[in-house]
């Protein structure tokens, strides 16, 4: 395997954890997205996964995108790799954090929100500033409105603004926002809450919110309660987590 040159990368009891670690601002060019998509790659065939943090070094959580890969000879191979990582977090089936410190600009927010669960510490901030270059934020187009609506999204995306991290939180665009001196604090909460499930009846409850978007009441409904009933009660885990809490002992769980 290839030595990581811009990530770090560990995973321990089914917590991945990817740290940015491109100084100064971990300004993403093609080299390291592919070293980000390799990693993302093997966690998508990781059974054992409970869920994936996204982290950064140094005084930035990504700074966007880097301008030079934008021109005509290297835009191609640019966009091909910057939406690989959008295809691949979108296959992972556990859960995905990112944990936002510092700038989280352009490119760099457009992957904070494709994880599932933002944590930003109280500096943090938020802005696709695309447009004073004459660009577009892709994905941030498609997945901002799921977020915010239209209309913020419209507003994020065409003046360029900042937004601080507890703006970001009113909008919906973060799900936490933590004191600095408690940040790291407030990430390993969310990690533990998660790491005492199921690794299967994780991914089951992902599911269950994740393919049923958009669709008609009734039939998300039939689908979700076919998916309970089928596929969750039929799992191992879900027999002993009914039987531990019986026995009033915790659950030993067999991802089966």
């Amino acid at each position: 395997m290839a030595e990581l040159k811009y990530l770090t990368f560990e995973n321990t009891d089914g917590v991945a954890k990817i740290t940015l670690n491109r100084p100064k601002h971990n300004v993403l060019d093609i080299n390291m997205m592919k070293e980000l998509n390799g990693k993302l790659e093997e966690l998508t065939g990781d059974a054992a996964l409970k869920c994936l943090v996204l982290q950064a070094e140094g005084p930035s959580w990504c700074a966007g995108v880097e301008v030079g890969d934008h021109k005509p000879d290297m835009v191609d191979e640019m966009i091909g790799t910057f939406n690989r990582i959008f295809e691949l977090m979108d296959r992972l089936e556990v859960p995905t954090i990112a944990a936002v410190h510092g700038a989280c600009l352009g490119g760099g927010m457009e992957v904070a929100i494709a994880c599932d669960i933002i944590i930003a510490s109280e500096k943090a901030v938020f802005g696709q500033p695309e447009i004073k270059l004459g660009f577009f934020p892709p994905y941030a187009a498609i997945r901002l409105p799921q977020l915010v609506g239209p209309s913020k999204s419209i507003e994020i995306c065409t003046t360029g603004k900042r937004y601080t991290a507890r703006q970001a939180l009113t909008m919906g665009l973060v799900s936490h926002v933590a004191d600095e001196n408690d940040f790291s604090g407030a990430v390993q909460e969310m990690i533990k809450e998660i790491g005492h499930c199921s690794p299967l009846i994780i991914r089951l409850n992902k599911r269950a919110v994740k393919s049923h978007l958009g669709m008609r009441f009734t039939d998300a409904l039939a689908g979700v309660s076919d998916l309970f009933l089928n596929t969750l009660m039929r799992t191992e885990d879900t027999l002993e987590g009914i039987q531990s809490f019986e026995e009033k002992r915790r659950a030993v769980w067999k991802n089966k």
